[in-house]
């Protein structure tokens, strides 16, 4: 098992450029965001663990210590463009890859566990972690078929009404089989209103494919914020103070 840890993003809505500081090095009760989550997953080698840096990355590089892999997203276009920069990194390799965020600091090491070994339980190319919500905040909802197998992920600006009142939310973390996962990437399109590459859209790819697709679901929903705005920092500083 290997990992990548995408962390290359600006933290525009959390006005990190006031601080000089990329986003996942913003601090969270005293600690930075992605010390929280490498911390989490330290049960994978710090060598199989590749950080995908972008905006400040010589902060980032400095500021993390240990036998990290670093690979550069000198462009921000999407998250399955970050993904596509670590492929020179997993040349050769033939297993399964975590894919987490450096600023979603509150998922915890049984989570990443959980999902693993439910993924290869399962011998699924693709697992997703999945939460249901009562009031769902701004995350992709989870569309299933009928018989209640996996059907795609819609990011909520292009949900329908109706579509906006499921509760089962993509809440960005996914186990990959890595050869099936960078073939995928290649056929990922950026035809949208952000002009970017996503990394929701590969599930899909896959599925047509006839790939399986598997998804494992946590109820703890404290788990599953992000930090993009000072309000949702604090959010995630009073979670830590609960727990």
């Amino acid at each position: 098992m290997k990992a990548i840890v995408l962390a290359a993003g600006k933290g525009k809505r959390l006005l990190s450029e006031q601080y000089n500081l990329p986003k996942v090095l913003r601090e969270a009760n005293g600690r930075s965001l992605i010390n929280y989550v490498l911390e989490n997953i330290r049960f994978i080698p710090e060598q199989d663990t590749v950080i995908v840096a972008g905006y400040k990355k010589e902060l980032l590089m400095e500021a993390v210590e240990g036998s990290y892999v670093f690979v550069s997203q000198d462009e921000q276009l999407g998250t399955g463009h970050a993904v596509m920069m670590t492929q020179p990194v997993f040349e050769g390799y033939s297993g399964d890859i975590l894919i987490l965020y450096g600023d979603m600091p509150l998922f915890k090491v049984e989570t990443y566990k959980g999902i693993i070994e439910q993924h290869q339980k399962s011998g699924a190319q693709c697992t997703i972690l999945t939460a249901i919500v009562e009031n769902p905040p701004d995350y992709g909802r989870i569309i299933r078929s009928e018989d209640g197998k996996f059907a795609g992920i819609i990011e909520k600006k292009d949900c329908t009404q109706e579509e906006l009142k499921i509760k089962e939310l993509n809440v960005g973390i996914y186990v990959f089989d890595s050869k099936v996962l960078f073939e995928s990437l290649k056929e990922l399109k950026n035809d949208n209103s952000q002009q970017e590459y996503y990394l929701t859209d590969v599930p899909k790819i896959m599925l047509q494919k006839g790939l399986k697709i598997d998804s494992y679901t946590i109820d703890d929903i404290n788990q599953i914020y992000g930090v993009n705005t000072p309000e949702e920092l604090k959010l995630c500083e009073r979670i830590f103070a609960l727990s």
